[in-house]
């Protein structure tokens, strides 16, 4: 299988995120295809990044090797699913916003409830539960099939013409960068909410 971002330099993130748009995503019987991400820069480039002051025990899968999974937890409820690229040693990740889910509907619904087939995996959030992933999956790998997770390249690539880019959403700094990519139009995409600073009382 070919994977070409996985030799693609860190600082090509946002790039690399764009092309991932098409790819499988496949774990606990589900099969994803990606309709939307958001690609995440390293130390000192992407202050919206958990990666910008440098390597913590949290982190460190985001500093290689490429190929593997980043999972985070957000406001003590969600877990969050992250393709780690670029050089070993130079952080970048890409995270898997949203998708359409081609194979295992009904394993994709019993997780996730009553809900119309396009909002199964519209979100972060909703996308990784509707694959099963838990926190075992962080740090292995995506493409050997020795992980829980396994993503595979699209028969025909996401046209350029067909992707849109615009802000990322839910991060406090860099918001306005235009690093989150979907395919145009589909319906699986999750809405945008711009970021909102809070008023301190």
């Amino acid at each position: 299988m070919d994977y070409p971002w996985l030799h693609a330099p860190a600082a090509q993130v946002a790039e690399t995120a764009r092309t991932l748009l098409g790819w499988e995503v496949a774990a606990g019987g589900v099969r994803i295809r990606l309709t939307e991400v958001e690609a995440y820069a390293g130390t000192g480039a992407d202050p919206a990044s958990h990666a910008h002051r440098g390597p913590t025990p949290r982190t460190q899968v985001m500093f290689g090797p490429p190929g593997h999974a980043y999972t985070y937890f957000v406001f003590g409820v969600h877990w969050c699913l992250n393709i780690v690229c670029g050089d070993r040693g130079e952080a970048a990740a890409v995270l898997l916003r949203a998708g359409e889910v081609v194979d295992g509907l009904p394993a994709a619904r019993e997780r996730r409830g009553n809900v119309a087939d396009r909002d199964l995996a519209r979100g972060p959030a909703r996308l990784v539960v509707a694959l099963g992933v838990t926190a075992a999956a962080n740090g292995t790998s995506v493409i050997d099939g020795s992980g829980p997770l396994l993503l595979t390249p699209p028969t025909r690539p996401v046209a350029r013409s067909a992707v849109s880019a615009g802000p990322r959403v839910g991060v406090a700094a860099a918001h306005d960068v235009p690093w989150r990519y979907w395919i145009t139009g589909d319906p699986t995409v999750s809405a945008y909410r711009r970021h909102v600073p809070r008023r301190r009382a």
